[in-house]
């Protein structure tokens, strides 16, 4: 019988056959292992359910607690300028109305998550605009449905841009407590602080513009640690109803909108622009 050689042709072949075993059974290994190639993708929350009961403060009040009745005695500021914001559940806005009790800006909800576009945009944006306004758009965020650039591109394509024409403010991104389930929406400090920066790091590419975060100081605390990453870029708009705007959340010295009621004359959610007049036409030119 022949002797096989190191170099004999069946030898290396059964070589490569047991190198090729080793691979295939390390690939399958990795393949189930978490943060590799195979891995399956991180899962994601249903879409919202009820979107049109989700707007600027609809959780706040549920949370935090809100005014009913008559408003106490606001204290006079050294200037300010009354606005306000609506939603799908405000339905067609007497935007004239409005005009003549001396609002002279609104927010308008445009978007939610990468699915729901307000049926009454058409409506509260342009009508607003209409009346003489100063008018914006913003964005009930739901960290948890998809990431913080594609509700910024869903947002910029549905009615969430800008344009410089002394009229439009800066987009703004709603973030509050989770209407369908965890507070947080199941991330931790570090996720939110980074799923924002994704948000408002898209916005800008996208329009030039820095973007308005609408948040609780009680949320901020909870859900990004008190994070002051945005105070030096990012404008604040604060809800607290009542006759103090209170704490604010960190990285802030000052707030720029605070929503002072939810049950203010004619739609409810009523804001107060801290400044003068001038310094919201600035802030609408970027």
């Amino acid at each position: 019988m022949p002797v096989l050689r190191s170099g004999s042709p069946h030898r290396s072949a059964r070589s490569r056959a047991t190198v090729a075993g080793i691979l295939l059974a390390t690939v399958s290994l990795l393949a189930g292992l978490p943060g590799t190639a195979g891995a399956a993708a991180p899962s994601r929350a249903p879409e919202p359910r009820h979107p049109d009961q989700d707007w600027a403060g609809s959780q706040i009040a549920r949370h935090e607690g809100a005014t009913t009745g008559l408003l106490p005695a606001l204290p006079s500021l050294t200037a300010s300028v009354e606005g306000v914001d609506v939603s799908s559940h405000n339905g067609n806005v007497a935007w004239s109305t409005l005009w003549s009790s001396g609002v002279k800006y609104a927010y308008v909800k445009a978007t939610e998550s990468t699915s729901y576009t307000n049926p009454y945009f058409a409506q509260q944006y342009n009508g607003s605009y209409n009346s003489g306004m100063i008018r914006g758009a913003y964005h009930f965020a739901t960290p948890d449905t998809s990431s913080g650039a594609a509700q910024a591109n869903y947002f910029v394509d549905h009615g969430g841009g800008w344009s410089k024409d002394g009229k439009t403010l800066p987009g703004a991104l709603d973030m509050e407590y989770n209407p369908y389930g965890a507070t947080c929406y199941g991330l931790s400090a570090t996720g939110m602080v980074n799923w924002m920066k994704d948000f408002f790091a898209t916005y800008r590419s996208r329009t030039g513009r820095d973007a308005v975060v609408y948040t609780s100081t009680s949320w901020w605390q909870q859900c990004t640690g008190n994070s002051t990453a945005f105070g030096s870029v990012n404008p604040l708009w604060v809800p607290r109803y009542g006759s103090s705007v209170g704490e604010l959340p960190a990285g802030w010295g000052f707030h720029t909108i605070w929503q002072y009621t939810s049950s203010g004359p004619t739609v409810g959610d009523h804001d107060r622009f801290n400044g003068a007049y001038d310094r919201l036409q600035a802030l609408a030119n970027g």
